[in-house]
């Protein structure tokens, strides 16, 4: 089993880094192996709304999203960090989820999912429900903890200190874990669900 842990701040050893450690830490302590993305500070392309992915399957916007799409396809789940920005995650990482997801989210479907948010004192919640949002739409199952996965502190040494939120990471690390085993057992033994045509209604006619 390989979950990848997705680092969605610009600093690739920051707070978001040091929550998704932890997490990493309780996957590694029931065998599962990890890969890391870094989101880094290259600049990423929104999405322009060409809906040339319908047609393609792929993003033509830039190649990052297909990138990223290949990654998670790759995995057997996934977990996306996020430091809080205006109660709200990184731009730059919303940027790249919502093409990434926009194209290629049917093929992540079945797939455990889990967000993890840093934040100095607030906006955890609500970026935190922003993550989740991708998971549900493209019907992965979520991973829980025992509270929001959320960690809180200015830099990596003051997350050190939230000794609650650091459990918090490692109770999500186990959960993860063990919904991986239960969902490999379930595919062997039990037919997925069925599936009706998708049905698309507007507000406005």
């Amino acid at each position: 089993m390989q979950v990848l842990l997705i680092n969605g701040s610009p600093h690739k050893n920051g707070c978001t880094f040091t929550a998704l450690s932890e997490v990493e830490k309780a996957l590694h302590k029931n065998a599962v192996k990890t890969r890391w993305y870094h989101l880094g500070t290259k600049p990423v392309q929104g999405c322009i709304g060409c809906r040339q992915c319908k047609k393609t399957g792929h993003c033509t916007v830039a190649e990052d999203a297909n990138a990223l799409a290949g990654q998670i396809q790759q995995s057997d789940g996934v977990i996306v960090g996020s430091p809080v920005y205006y109660a709200s995650i990184n731009g730059a990482l919303g940027a790249l989820l919502d093409r990434t997801f926009f194209s290629a989210s049917r093929t992540f479907r079945g797939k455990p999912a889990a967000a993890v948010v840093s934040c100095r004192r607030g906006g955890a919640s609500s970026a935190f429900d922003r993550l989740n949002k991708y998971f549900t739409l493209a019907e992965m199952p979520l991973a829980t903890s025992q509270y929001w996965n959320s960690v809180h502190g200015n830099t990596p040494e003051e997350i050190a200190q939230d000794i609650e939120g650091l459990q918090v990471m490692r109770t999500l690390g186990y959960n993860m874990a063990w919904l991986l085993a239960c969902l490999a057992s379930a595919r062997a033994n039990i037919p997925p669900p069925e599936r009706e045509e998708r049905l698309a209604t507007n507000f406005i006619r």
